[in-house]
């Protein structure tokens, strides 16, 4: 070909997702654009420079003679880290491991408890700040408990109850030792039960179920022991070896049994040891902006010791560890594996779930955060073009009939954020309408964000505030723009509006309602009317200016036919019901015979479901 693009005989090239014709040319060692060339011959446009898809990467690789292969986000951030000598896998040597506390997610169905629970556990209220009682938001606390003559400390993670929020409690059971499955003795196994069920055994690790509200006069707690012997989960006493604690959080029954239970499963199945030397590693837990500190993480220690000084990296963000407050707003000096603490001194808020790691200096983090954020948002911006091919032009033009609503979500926390993100796009909507999500971000509404709400380019966006506000100022400019701008702070709401608002961008749909049919008997002819038909209602009634179709002998003669006129007798009739006769006119049918059906209908919005 005149391009003259190398041909590879099978040779392997790696390339991270979201790479651009010029990074392939990179590790072929060929001019960009000759590639350029090459999608054009296979009917794609591509620029050299523009981020492309995985299949736009394999098409061309498999096109020229290349074992195309797509580096997952993992292994390519394995890589990365690798330019800084850093490798997050390597072995541990013994001597360096010592015991660590076990990190307990608690887990389970709307409204049976789990924060009561930690309540009583903690000694504090948590629910009473919570929207509508519901938690949003992963909490992380660290408590301390006699056990066997020794103080011992138990790291709790409290994800959210709502089912939109599975996303978060996935996450939870990641980086979780035990699992505390709540179930109300009242209520029974529920959806959200063998969910989180689901989460831990997917997770791998032991469960102690805790039978909640046990105290209540219609509470069953043998029902739940036999519930969910149907999910695998057979307890000691019937003979198998998950640990069943009878509980009761408002009067704190049971909360010692439970706790003792977690510590006798965390050491006869697990073996619990961290290196504490070296540099800190671990997850964000939760993440939020904070107006007087600015970004704020949750992270769990799990490698290493993080101290206040330490130049740390999580995800896309970087910063030097401020200062370090555990779960009651302490200052802590240093935070040991498996201890959660919220660390300020971060430049820009990392995502729920992200690793973090502290490294020698601020430059080093700084380099690892840019080519995160760089490659994040290659990826992103390739998996949101369409490949403009010359066979799909005439989808895209399509895709503009479609109605669309737009969305600016932001919240006050990276996790709020993501799974009410995740609950909308979950909502099932026809395809006539889509649903674009074009900014995320946590903080309070900017100038910005309405600025980018109103230059959307298929029509103005929504601003979604999940628990933030906007000042005076900013509500002023929204006002100025057309954008709306919608407050919550119980997702349930959120969810059940913005389907209410996709369903009414919904055209509407009709469907037909017969009203009546009426034969006819005799034909008479006016000179002043024109054609009249003698006619006996059959079924129904027939009604002044409805629409009609014509039937001979059962086949259809006329549509969009209106009965212009009707008469009783002498008499003008606005419906002439079943079992009379009557005289009619029609307009859009001149030749009405004896014997022909008149039906006649109307068309009634259908409601959506």
């Amino acid at each position: 070909m005149s391009s003259g693009a190398p041909r590879g005989n099978g040779q392997e090239i790696r390339l991270s997702r979201g790479a651009s014709l010029s990074d392939f040319a990179d590790k072929i060692n060929a001019n960009p654009g000759s590639l350029v060339q090459e999608m054009f011959n296979l009917g794609e446009m591509v620029t050299a420079t523009q981020s492309c898809s995985d299949d736009t990467l394999l098409l061309l690789g498999e096109h020229l003679g290349f074992n195309v292969q797509i580096v997952s986000p993992e292994d390519e951030d394995r890589a990365l880290l690798a330019q800084f000598n850093i490798d997050l896998d390597a072995a541990v040597d013994e001597d360096r491991l010592v015991t660590r506390p076990p990190v307990v997610t608690v887990m389970g169905h709307v409204d049976h408890g789990k924060t009561k629970l930690l309540d009583a556990i903690r000694k504090t209220n948590v629910v009473a700040g919570e929207a509508g009682g519901i938690t949003q938001h992963i909490g992380a606390y660290q408590v301390v408990v006699p056990h066997q003559g020794e103080e011992r400390a138990i790291t709790f993670l409290d994800t959210p109850g709502h089912e939109a929020f599975t996303a978060m409690r996935a996450r939870g059971a990641q980086v979780t030792d035990i699992v505390i499955l709540v179930v109300a003795a009242d209520d029974g196994v529920m959806p959200q039960t063998v969910e989180a069920l689901n989460h831990a055994k997917a997770a791998d690790v032991p469960i102690v179920v805790a039978v909640n509200k046990v105290d209540k006069p219609d509470a069953n707690p043998d029902k739940v022991r036999q519930q969910l012997t149907d999910y695998g989960l057979l307890a000691e006493e019937y003979g198998g070896d998950t640990m069943f604690v009878n509980v009761a959080a408002k009067p704190g029954t049971g909360i010692d049994e439970l706790l003792e239970a977690v510590l006798l499963t965390a050491d006869a199945s697990l073996e619990l040891t961290a290196p504490t030397d070296g540099p800190a590693q671990g997850v964000v837990v939760e993440s939020h902006l904070d107006k007087g500190r600015g970004a704020l993480a949750t992270v769990l220690v799990q490698k290493g010791t993080l101290r206040a000084g330490d130049s740390i990296v999580a995800g896309g963000a970087h910063g030097r560890v401020r200062a370090m407050l555990d779960e009651n707003g302490n200052t802590v000096a240093e935070a040991e594996p498996a201890r959660p603490v919220l660390v300020l001194g971060l430049t820009s808020v990392p995502g729920a779930g992200d690793t973090f790691l502290a490294a020698e200096d601020d430059r080093t983090v700084r380099q690892i955060a840019e080519q995160r954020q760089a490659r994040r948002r290659a990826a992103s911006f390739a998996n949101s073009r369409t490949r403009a091919t010359l066979e799909t032009l005439m989808e895209q033009l399509k895709e503009g009939e479609k109605t669309s609503l737009t969305l600016v979500i932001k919240g006050d926390s990276s996790g709020s954020v993501e799974a009410l993100e995740d609950a909308l796009f979950k909502i099932e909507i026809p395809d006539e309408i889509q649903l674009k999500v074009i900014h995320r971000g946590v903080g309070a509404i900017t100038e910005s964000d309405v600025n980018l709400a109103s230059a959307s380019s298929d029509a103005t966006a929504t601003i979604i505030g999940f628990n933030v506000r906007a000042s005076n100022k900013v509500k002023d400019m929204a006002d100025r723009a057309n954008v709306e701008i919608r407050y919550y702070s119980v997702i349930y709401q959120a969810i059940e509006e913005i389907e209410a608002a996709l369903k009414g961008l919904l055209k509407p749909e009709y469907e037909e309602v017969e009203q009546g049919t009426a034969e006819i008997r005799e034909v008479f002819r006016s000179s002043k009317i024109g054609l009249i038909a003698g006619c006996m209602v059959r079924s129904g009634l027939l009604r002044r200016n409805a629409k009609a179709r014509i039937l001979r002998d059962g086949v259809v003669v006329a549509e969009n036919v209106t009965i212009s006129s009707l008469r009783r007798f002498k008499d003008d009739a606005t419906e002439v019901r079943e079992g009379f006769e009557c005289g009619l006119t029609m307009s859009g049918f001149g030749t009405p015979q004896v014997g022909d059906v008149i039906e006649t209908f109307e068309m009634r919005e259908k409601p959506r479901a």
